[in-house]
């Protein structure tokens, strides 16, 4: 496999798509050519499927110290990947290099904490009132999982789909992102390297135009017993309806509108460096950004005039030179909704307090201040480098505002008053909640996901190994039976 070019990962073995077709990914910045990926059709798909089907009763059998010890020197296999990895995620979706960088180091983490989980995949014994009854309820792997990750954290979130599965004892096929395909394959190469079994992981690249027909035959596949999604909100409500037709769990992790409210206590340096972060690392192209910023009338002059000057220091610029603090955005159809958004909220009387149109795919730090509900700003996702200000009277405002969107990952609260800002998160609708921390935090062991349209379940931690194994419950009888009949 050369450099800009990424091949199918099936059952050990890397290959081209049957068909022999490829597809094209090019550089957001140059319109180069980032990578020729081989273009999976159905019956490729399903030949992961069945590999990862095949390899399943090895891995499952495995023993918990064993999975972790691979798993470990998958971690390690990564990470000496970085090089590779980092030039993908730069000329396949225009990151700069300290966001790849973090992406790999997460990354390895996730895996490592994964492979910490292998001996913590626990029952119990519940009492019976049937004398003589031992009764017990036993997690064991569920079987084949389908993953399908984005392409904005590509390592983070790559990985974050297969990772617990495999602790688990599940077997997996990952389903790339067309925008990031040779970023995604060079995961699997990862895990194959590390000696894990062939078939156990599976990559799968497929052109655009082939993804439902893709998406749709796996997910159809009996020997697939589990789905994880990560992306769209529209796109995860098309994968929840395939998944309901088989009665397939799935996990959906989707949109944001994040909300950051800050209250007239608030520390108002922290604040303004929290919301900075939150709103445009990666070019706000992340889950969790913060889009809507909520402050209180009292100080909202005051912190706006701060993040304005954070914010106008916040440059794009070309990642491979890695001078600026923004890199590119995924493509230009993604600038210009960006530059839609703020048109159209300026036309309804919001002001334009730092940032602009930016030229092509580079785009700066955006603050839009005074933005109402009148502004499509105000309830749609952006998903770039924009930050809508909503200057709100008080806290009961506050939240009200907070819950008014369609959305409920991520959101934080910037309060000097501890328990107020506990109670206020305890009425937030959202599945994640910091208080005087910024709305991007992610850590392997947390169970991370959402609520509303952001989707259901949980990746992380003990909560993801209940969202990737059977729960059974199993009795042995130690007396003899007495019956009516």
């Amino acid at each position: 496999m050369t450099q800009s070019s990424s091949l199918l990962l099936i059952n050990g073995e890397s290959r081209a798509a049957s068909s022999g077709r490829v597809f094209l990914r090019h550089n957001p910045l140059t319109g180069a050519i980032a990578t020729a990926a081989s273009a999976a059709g159905i019956s490729d798909a399903l030949q992961a499927v069945a590999a990862a089907q095949a390899a399943f009763s090895g891995w499952s059998a495995l023993g918990p110290n064993a999975r972790r010890a691979l798993l470990m020197k998958a971690a390690d296999a990564l990470q000496a990947k970085s090089a590779e990895l980092t030039q993908a995620m730069q000329d396949e979706i225009g990151a700069t290099a300290a966001w790849a960088g973090f992406n790999i180091h997460l990354a390895a983490g996730m895996i490592r904490e994964a492979a910490a989980m292998t001996t913590q995949i626990s029952g119990e014994v519940i009492p019976s009132d049937k004398p003589g009854c031992l009764a017990m309820a036993i997690r064991e792997p569920a079987g084949v999982v389908l993953g399908m990750a984005p392409w904005n954290a590509p390592i983070i979130l790559g990985v974050r789909a297969i990772a617990t599965p495999l602790a688990c004892g599940n077997s997996v096929v990952l389903k790339a992102s067309e925008i990031c395909p040779r970023t995604h394959a060079l995961i699997g190469s990862a895990f194959l390297e590390a000696g894990l079994p062939p078939g156990v992981v599976n990559v799968i690249t497929n052109a655009p135009e082939d993804a439902a027909a893709v998406v749709a035959a796996m997910i159809g596949d009996p020997a697939v017993k589990r789905v994880n999604f990560t992306g769209s909100t529209r796109v995860g409500r098309i994968i929840a309806e395939l998944c309901a037709r088989q009665l397939t769990p799935v996990v959906l992790e989707l949109g944001g509108k994040a909300p950051f409210l800050v209250l007239e206590d608030a520390n108002l340096v922290e604040a303004v460096k929290a919301a900075a972060f939150g709103a445009f690392m990666n070019q706000g192209q992340i889950c969790m950004s913060t889009e809507r910023i909520i402050v209180v009338d009292a100080i909202a002059d005051e912190f706006v005039a701060g993040l304005t000057a954070k914010a106008k220091t916040l440059v794009a610029g070309d990642p491979r030179e890695g001078t600026t603090p923004l890199g590119a955005m995924v493509d230009l159809h993604a600038a210009n909704h960006i530059r839609d958004l703020v048109a159209d909220a300026e036309g309804h009387g919001a002001s334009l307090a730092a940032g602009g149109s930016g030229e092509g795919v580079l785009m700066p730090a955006t603050v839009v201040d005074r933005v109402t509900p009148a502004m499509r700003l105000y309830s749609e996702e952006s998903f770039g480098p924009v930050v809508a200000v909503i200057r709100v009277k008080d806290e009961e405002a506050a939240v009200a505002a907070a819950n008014d969107s369609d959305y409920g990952l991520s959101s934080a609260i910037f309060s000097r008053d501890i328990p107020r800002a506990l109670k206020l998160a305890r009425r937030i609708q959202s599945g994640i909640c910091h208080i005087n921390g910024p709305t991007v935090h992610d850590e392997a062991q947390m169970p991370f996901g959402g609520v509303k349209a952001s989707g259901y379940g949980r990746f992380g931690g003990k909560a993801g190994i209940a969202e990737f194994t059977e729960l059974r419950w199993i009795t042995i009888e130690t007396e003899p039976g007495h019956f009516p009949i």
